[in-house]
Formats: C-alpha cells, sequence, structure tokens
C-alpha cells in the first residue's frame, strides 16, 4: 500500500533539494586587494553592477566575508576559479 504525500511534505523535500544543490561563492576580507579591485572583478567576473560589487566589497570590509554569487556548484567553479586568479580570497561553500 502506497503512503500518499501530504502538500506540505512535497514542499519541504523540494527545498531540501534545492539547498542541497545550491552553493555560494563567498568573498573573504584581506589586507592586500584594494576596494577598486574587488569592485572590478565583482562586476567582470560576477556580471554584478558597480553600486553592488561596492555593497558587496564593503560588506566584506566590515563583517569579513559576503556571498557573492549563488548558483550550483558547476555554474560557479569557474568564476570562483577566475576571482582567485584575479587574487581574491573567495571559496564554494
Amino acid at each position: 500500500m502506497s503512503r500518499s504525500i501530504r502538500p506540505e511534505e512535497a514542499l519541504l523535500e523540494e527545498v531540501r533539494l534545492e539547498q542541497g544543490f545550491m552553493r555560494e561563492i563567498i568573498l573573504f576580507n584581506d589586507d592586500v586587494n584594494t576596494f577598486d579591485h574587488v569592485i572590478e572583478s565583482l562586476v567582470e567576473v560576477c556580471q554584478h553592477d558597480p553600486v553592488q560589487a561596492e555593497q558587496c566589497a564593503w560588506i566584506t570590509h566590515y563583517r569579513g566575508k559576503c556571498s557573492v554569487k549563488r548558483g550550483t556548484f558547476d555554474t560557479l567553479e569557474p568564476r570562483c576559479t577566475a576571482l582567485q586568479q584575479r587574487g581574491l580570497s573567495v571559496d564554494i561553500q
């Protein structure tokens, strides 16, 4: 006998699946890169607009880290590598 799934159970399962596959590129604060370099890198690599990139730079400066891009690992990995090649401290979490 099969068990019926209630709508709220189905929604919860969908959220679990989505969270399991979604990741973030986290930018970490450092004492090496200038604000201009970080902003330029986020605009070019992550397609941020300049205001968004500046906000991420300030959040990183004051809080120590900031999520700068969300997506699947496969879509984030090339961007993360590009940011690392520019000298930024980033990781996918």
